[in-house]
Order: structure tokens, then C-alpha cells, then sequence
């Protein structure tokens, strides 16, 4: 669904090539979305399949491969509207594939175990760092929606709770309760 939204959502703002709607993705999105370069291409079909954008031009650039330019129809705006508030009505519940190794944590040495997770305890704190700095640069370019300080604050708010959460996993393993 959140490809489908997000093509849908970019092309409401203006017609678009493929490249274009992957440099947006990967420029303004892709801390907070893992939508892949392939998937694009693909929805794109898909879309232009079920009459929810069209093609309206291709390009060609001397020595470039053509490109092919689409816009949102007016079945792909009710789409669009239809998936963001379906979005909005969803509860997510996330699983987190870490949660499995937690689980058999027992069957590695205690020093293990420690190891493991002081480097995730590292890895949070640069993320942590990194969206910082990150966020000052994204916020200094206008073409960024002011709404991008909330998805900044939503991803800092989860990141500082796995930091807490990791600090007490650690405190569990190093006071032998886990």
C-alpha cells in the first residue's frame, strides 16, 4: 500500500518519470520508507494497468534511454485519497525480527550477549546523532514540507524508546535476570 501511496500522492502534485519519482523517495524519504528502486517501476505498470495514472509523454535525451512521463487520473485521485485515509484508520503492529533472537537470548554466553547489544545501544546513538544533523540539513531546503519536523520527531520519539529499552536489556544481562 505505501508504494501505491506514495506514487499516487507524488503525481497528484505534478506529472512525473520514474527517475524522478525514485530521486524524490530516496532524496525526501528514505529514512522513514524502504520502497525499492524496482517496486517504482512496477507499481507503475500496475497503476497505469488498473486506469489509476497514464502515460502522457515519452521523453528521449541524446545518448539517454527514453523515459516515460505520467500523471494521476481522476480514478487514481479517489485512489489516493482512498489509501491515505485507509493510512491514517490503520493500526500498525509492528514485529521486530531482533524480538526472535531476544528470545533464545540464554543460548549465548552472558560476554555475547553483552557484546550484542552494547553494539546496538552504538548503533541507536548514531542514528540518533545522525538524525540530528540530518534533520537541520532536510529542514533547510525548501522544497521539504514543514510536516517533515513531525515524521523527525515521530522516528527520534521510537529511536530514544529503543535506546531506553536497549539500556535495559543490557542492566537485565549484566545483572544476570536476563
Amino acid at each position: 500500500m505505501s508504494t501505491r501511496l506514495v506514487i499516487l500522492g507524488l503525481l497528484k502534485e505534478k506529472p512525473l518519470y520514474g527517475y524522478e519519482l525514485k530521486s524524490i523517495i530516496e532524496h525526501y524519504m528514505g529514512d522513514w520508507t524502504n520502497i525499492a528502486f524496482g517496486s517504482i517501476y512496477f507499481a507503475l505498470r500496475k497503476l497505469t494497468e488498473e486506469g489509476l495514472v497514464r502515460e502522457v509523454a515519452v521523453e528521449q535525451e541524446k545518448g539517454r534511454p527514453s523515459r516515460r512521463v505520467y500523471e494521476l487520473t481522476e480514478d487514481g485521485r479517489n485512489e489516493f485519497l482512498s489509501l491515505l485515509r485507509a493510512a491514517w484508520l490503520s493500526e500498525d503492529h509492528l514485529f521486530f525480527p531482533f524480538d526472535i533472537a531476544l528470545f533464545f537470548l540464554k543460548e549465548l554466553p552472558r560476554k555475547e550477549r553483552t557484546e550484542h547489544i552494547r553494539k546496538r545501544l552504538t548503533n541507536v546513538r548514531r542514528t540518533l546523532a545522525y538524525l540530528d544533523g540530518h534533520e537541520k540539513e532536510m529542514r533547510s531546503d525548501p522544497r521539504v514540507p514543514a510536516v517533515a519536523a513531525a515524521i523527525f520527531s515521530h522516528t527520534r520519539h521510537h529511536t530514544r524508546a529503543e535506546l531506553a529499552w536497549l539500556e535495559e536489556v543490557l542492566h537485565g544481562i549484566e545483572s544476570d535476570q536476563l
